[in-house]
C-alpha cells in the first residue's frame, strides 16, 4: 500500500504573491488555483491512504468548499474531516479558524473512525482510522514544547490501545530536533520511514525534519521519498509498505 502525508497549508500557496500585499495575506486569497495544483499531484501518486493536515473545510478562500472532500472525489476516496479545535474552544467561534482541520483519505473501507482531542496546547486534534489492515493515527501537535512533550504522552496511551499494525503520521512541530521524540518511539516500538531523517521543511529550501510516518515492527516499508514539490510550505512525504503477517 502507499502512504502519502501532506501538510497543504490550506491550498493558500507560498512565495511572494503569498505575502502580498501584506505578510501571510495569502491566507485570506482564494485557493482554488493552488488546489488544483495538489490535486494534480495527489492523483499522480496515487496513494491508498493519505494524510492531509491544514485543511480547509469551507471558508471564503476555499469558495465555501471542503477541500478534503474535493481531493476524495477527483480520487474516489473515502474520506473523514474534523475540525482541529476542540467544540469548547474559543476558536469554533472565530470565522476561518473554525473551517481549519485535517483529515484521512482511504481508497479501502473503513471499519471505524475516532476523533481524540488532547488536554494541553491550541492543535489538540487526533484522527483514528481504523481498516481491515491497520489503525492510522494523524495528528498536528502544538508548537510548545511543552505541551507537546504531554500530547506525545497521551498519543502513547492511544496507540498502545490498538490491536492491530499501526501508523501514526503529521506535523509533529518538533522546532527543537528529532531528540523529542526519542521517549516515545522508545514508548511505543515505532519505526520512522524516512530512516535517512531527509528535511521537509520548509519546501523551497528543506532543511528541518517536522513531517512523520513512523510504523509499527510488523509493517515493513518497501520505498519512502519526498517529492520537491511547492504547493505548499511543507513538501510532502510518501512510503510504500506491506504488512508482514
Amino acid at each position: 500500500m502507499k502512504f502519502l502525508l501532506y501538510n497543504i497549508r490550506y491550498a493558500a500557496g507560498i512565495g511572494r504573491l503569498f505575502h502580498l500585499p501584506v505578510p501571510y495575506s495569502g491566507y485570506f486569497k482564494n485557493t482554488d488555483a493552488n488546489l488544483r495544483k495538489i490535486i494534480d499531484f495527489i492523483v499522480s501518486i496515487n496513494p491508498d491512504i493519505m494524510g492531509l493536515i491544514e485543511v480547509d473545510a469551507g471558508s471564503f478562500r476555499s469558495s465555501k468548499s471542503n477541500q478534503a472532500e474535493s481531493i476524495a472525489w477527483e480520487l474516489q476516496h473515502n474520506h473523514i474531516y474534523r475540525s482541529k479545535y476542540a467544540s469548547t474552544s474559543v476558536a469554533q467561534r472565530v470565522p476561518l479558524l473554525n473551517k481549519q482541520g485535517n483529515a484521512v483519505l482511504t481508497n479501502r473501507a473503513i471499519v471505524s473512525q475516532r476523533f481524540h482531542y488532547f488536554r494541553e496546547g491550541i492543535k489538540r486534534l487526533v484522527i483514528e482510522l481504523e481498516i481491515d489492515e491497520c489503525v492510522v493515527f494523524l495528528v498536528h501537535l502544538s508548537i510548545k514544547f511543552r505541551h507537546r512533550h504531554y500530547q506525545l504522552e497521551a498519543l502513547h496511551k492511544m496507540v498502545e490501545r490498538a490491536t492491530k499494525p499501526v501508523i501514526v503520521a503529521g506535523d509533529f512541530n518538533v522546532l527543537w530536533g528529532d531528540r523529542e521524540l526519542q521517549l516515545f518511539l522508545a514508548a511505543t516500538g515505532l519505526k520512522s520511514a524516512n530512516s535517512n531523517g531527509e528535511p521537509s521543511h520548509p519546501s523551497r529550501a528543506p532543511r528541518r525534519q517536522l513531517d512523520y510516518i513512523f510504523h509499527s515492527p510488523d509493517i515493513q516499508v518497501s520505498s519512502f521519498e519526498i517529492p520537491q514539490v511547492k504547493f505548499s510550505d511543507h513538501t510532502p512525504l510518501v512510503c510504500e509498505f506491506d504488512i508482514v503477517s
